[in-house]
């Protein structure tokens, strides 16, 4: 289980978010080893002026907070992150302009089809 938001502005968002949405899920399944129909992400596009950022970023900062289960190695959080670092290259982004934050808890701490997460019957494999 792995649920996404993107934070950034409209302006710079709105218009390749499907894009965008495709590029993150393909480093979650290539990364993670989650099923290609298990995507759970939302953006929170904000108005320029509800957006604050540092001088040294441009107009298409954006933040990506990743929540999932608690499992996998670091090595395969880092080569989400280096996924989508990489691949954000080819949506015009510069590295200075993706933050990436990753929230790990236990299954327990998540309700999922009126379970707790430690409880579902899960289709893939969280401890890699």
């Amino acid at each position: 289980m792995a649920q996404v938001k993107i934070y950034g502005t409209n302006s710079s968002l709105k218009s390749i978010q499907r894009q965008f949405s495709d590029l993150i899920h393909s480093c979650l399944v290539d990364s993670l080893e989650l099923p290609d129909n298990k995507r759970f992400h939302r953006f929170i596009l904000l108005p320029e002026e509800d957006f604050m950022y540092p001088s040294d970023r441009s107009e298409r900062y954006t933040i990506i907070e990743i929540s999932m289960f608690e499992g996998r190695s670091a090595e395969v959080k880092k080569k989400l992150i280096r996924l989508i670092f990489e691949r954000s290259l080819t949506l015009g982004f510069d590295v200075n302009d993706i933050e990436i934050t990753i929230f790990e808890t236990p299954k327990h701490h998540w309700g999922i089809r009126g379970l707790p997460g430690d409880e579902l019957n899960l289709n893939y494999t969280v401890d890699i």
